[in-house]
């Protein structure tokens, strides 16, 4: 018969205890959002990469575990829908897709209207973010939609057009109706008699096969994506530029509620996530245009000098948007000359200067 001590009885129940799983004090459920299927680069990389970091980090103090709850592909919103979705509280965490909403969140379209400038996703990105957190106009646009920002994210390594006739210069795209989305279909307004046609990433295969549309600007991941080479196998490879598409939010009354360690944590990952994301489409860029020559595409480099007139044939674009920030009493310009600043100072210096009038 064994006898037990109270020494070595209060011995075994710590062991036990040592032995036995930390369980978190409390489960925090997160319903993330976005309207576009799971495949798409983004929402892959969120399920891959930003909940498992979060996961680890909380898992550190084990206070707090997050159940999350992924709902894509249309299942609560459409790709259009995630800034209203997240402000109506439909989900709680959501990846807005800001070229929807230029009138709802001007300041996000900085990249947008500086095209031709850098076509390196992760400067972009680092640039963009930075200017949200130095200047409280992204914020407040956020703010405005019961929303808190945590990172701006990009996904491209540039736009490039994709047609199913073959374009070698500018003048080629003259006449041609033009698949895009949000203030990239501005850049065909120097160009003659080309019409852009709104349309999204998903849509476009169907616009160009049943010829709603010649072409359509897309990024190259993309299109291997999306399999675009079937229904348009030329690229004209124009480098307009990346552009910041993507930005995480939060539902600001969810917001309000979690514990200032969760908070942290959703904000560190959010900057982690944003390079990180960057980073896999400057990567898999090339790889992408392996994989477009490979479904039957042809790649054709649109000259210097064409680019350089593509540019100074537009409108500028990225003036109005000054202009229209200024008028709301935003620094506009002082937010356009730093963004061109931060690229200048990375090496990228554009086909045109923006900050001319």
């Amino acid at each position: 018969m064994m006898n037990w001590t109270k020494r070595s009885l209060i011995g075994a129940v710590l062991v036990a205890m040592t032995a036995m799983p930390v369980v978190a004090q409390e489960k925090i459920r997160a319903v993330v959002i976005d309207g576009y299927p799971d495949r798409s680069l983004w929402v892959r990389e969120f399920t891959n990469f930003f909940i498992p970091e979060v996961d680890r980090r909380l898992a550190e103090t084990g206070t707090y575990a997050m159940d999350w709850q992924e709902n894509y592909g249309g299942s609560i919103v459409k790709p259009k829908g995630v800034l209203e979705g997240i402000q109506l509280g439909l989900g709680d965490i959501g990846i807005v897709t800001t070229i929807f909403h230029s009138s709802k969140l001007p300041s996000q379209g900085l990249a947008a209207v500086t095209p031709f400038v850098s076509s390196d996703a992760r400067a972009v990105a680092k640039a963009i973010d930075e200017i949200a957190r130095e200047y409280p106009a992204m914020q407040n646009e956020f703010a405005a939609q019961n929303q808190v920002y945590l990172a701006t994210g990009v996904v491209l390594d540039s736009y490039q057009v994709f047609s199913k006739n073959k374009i070698t210069k500018v003048s080629d795209m003259e006449g041609l109706k033009v698949a895009g989305a949000g203030m990239n279909l501005r850049y065909l307004e120097g160009i003659k008699d080309a019409a852009g046609v709104v349309g999204g990433l998903t849509d476009f295969y169907n616009m160009l096969q049943t010829g709603l549309v010649d072409a359509a600007l897309l990024w190259p991941e993309a299109a291997a994506t999306f399999k675009i080479s079937e229904v348009a196998p030329f690229m004209l490879k124009a480098n307009l530029g990346a552009v910041n598409s993507k930005t995480v939010t939060v539902n600001a009354d969810y917001w309000n509620a979690l514990p200032d360690e969760v908070k942290d944590v959703l904000k560190a990952v959010a900057i982690d996530y944003r390079d990180h994301l960057a980073g896999i489409a400057m990567d898999i860029a090339a790889e992408s245009e392996a994989t477009f020559v490979a479904g039957g595409g042809e790649i054709t480099e649109l000259s210097e000098d064409q680019r350089a007139a593509w540019a100074n044939a537009m409108p500028n674009i990225a003036q109005e948007l000054v202009t229209t920030l200024n008028a709301a009493g935003e620094p506009g310009t002082e937010m356009l000359d730093a963004y061109l600043a931060k690229l200048a100072a990375d090496g990228f210096v554009g086909a045109r200067d923006w900050s001319k009038p």
